[in-house]
């Protein structure tokens, strides 16, 4: 075998292993830790639930998917249009990024159940809910890149007369993208978490 199929083999092979060792410690736990079983099923409780109960999972699945992908998109939206008002105008930076910081203190389970009163037992609580969550990764992340964007460039655009407008499209938000996509690599783990304590709640 060539390296770059060994290098593909192990791609593959390690993260298999990795979770072969997380089955095999769960499923000791569950039958050698003195745990009560409806606080730690076994894996092989688990599948035979999945399977027999597949009716009911399956659109419930499909809607807990539904609810994640409305808050992604919107949450990546918002935390977007926040980030880029911030770099292009200072003063809104100063004014809101202490409240944006303050909103991740409060935990999202205290925000449940106000969200639940607020907007209901339905879809738009649990959007809401993964919108919070993942509104900070995504302003946070474009916002630092937006502001560390390599001032040669920033001067040389000045030089040849590029207008604020043109300087964010053609320059920093170009320079921001490797930044932005580690904040919806976050987003888009943590959005299922808001989905599912939104349902919870």
């Amino acid at each position: 075998m060539t390296a770059t199929m060994l290098s593909h083999a192990g791609r593959v092979i390690r993260p298999l292993v990795t979770l072969a060792g997380l089955a095999a410690v769960w499923w000791g736990l569950a039958r050698w830790g003195h745990i009560p079983p409806y606080m730690l099923p076994g894996p092989d409780a688990v599948v035979h639930a999945l399977w027999t109960q597949r009716g009911q999972l399956g659109p419930a699945a499909l809607t807990t998917l539904e609810e994640t992908l409305l808050g992604l998109l919107l949450g990546i939206g918002a935390g977007s249009a926040l980030a880029i008002g911030m770099a292009l105008w200072a003063p809104l930076r100063r004014w809101v990024m202490p409240m944006v910081l303050l909103s991740q203190a409060v935990p999202v389970f205290a925000l449940a159940p106000l969200l639940v009163l607020w907007f209901g037992f339905g879809m738009a609580s649990k959007v809401v809910m993964a919108v919070l969550v993942i509104f900070f990764p995504v302003t946070s992340t474009l916002g630092d890149g937006l502001r560390q964007t390599e001032p040669g460039w920033m001067d040389l655009a000045r030089t040849m007369g590029a207008t604020r407008l043109r300087v964010l499209l053609h320059i920093r938000l170009p320079a921001a993208l490797p930044s932005f996509a580690s904040g919806v690599r976050m987003a888009t783990a943590i959005a299922p978490i808001g989905a599912v304590v939104g349902e919870w709640v």
